[in-house]
């Protein structure tokens, strides 16, 4: 897959100020963006605040993103979470009969807080690698799409023209065969349940 590639681009045009480049990225993204502003704000038109404040700084700051640190999704989740914070937090001001509690802005993870935990999420993420690139491209496809672009799986079937048996099939298969290879890092209750809901 040559997501990280294609990313790298992406990026490059945007810093040379690619209109077009910038559409390509919100069109590209903004699903997944908004679905996760959306689990920390709560409210949509916060969310879609939260998305266009990413996607104004991504065009003012696109020369901040260091590809050798990381796949730019991550970049922009990070962001992302700091916006919704902020604004959490204005709310929280602007409204003091009603407080957001810290308790809740804590819940949301930090990727950055925690040396050991930023380590740990490297490795997981270097393993998780090592066993996508063991599956087939059919199974790639199917995967990247519902796991890293947040598609149904009857969207991936329109798309890709796959009938839905198929794409289920290589979900299953897909599933299968990473568990064997992660199953000692216990990284699947989240995605089993992922997979029950698309």
């Amino acid at each position: 897959m040559n997501d990280n590639h294609d990313d790298r681009l992406l990026m490059q045009r945007i810093m040379e100020k690619d209109s077009a480049a910038l559409e390509q990225l919100y069109s590209q993204y903004e699903r997944v963006i908004y679905a996760f502003a959306y689990r920390i704000v709560q409210d949509e038109m916060a969310a879609e605040e939260v998305m266009q404040e990413l996607f104004l700084r991504i065009w003012n700051h696109a020369e901040r993103y260091q590809s050798e640190q990381g796949k730019l999704t991550t970049w922009m989740f990070a962001i992302t979470r700091n916006i919704a914070i902020d604004m959490l937090r204005r709310k929280s001001a602007r409204n003091a009969a009603s407080p957001v509690d810290d308790e809740v802005i804590h819940l949301i993870p930090d990727e950055s807080s925690n040396t050991e935990q930023v380590v740990e999420s490297r490795w997981l993420g270097l393993k998780v690698s090592e066993a996508l690139a063991e599956l087939s491209e059919e199974q790639k496809i199917v995967v990247d799409s519902i796991y890293y672009q947040g598609m149904t799986q009857h969207e991936v079937s329109v798309q890709y023209q796959i009938p839905l048996g198929t794409v289920k099939s290589r979900v299953r298969l897909a599933m299968k065969q990473l568990q064997k290879r992660l199953g000692a890092l216990n990284l699947w209750a989240e995605t089993e349940r992922r997979e029950e809901t698309v």
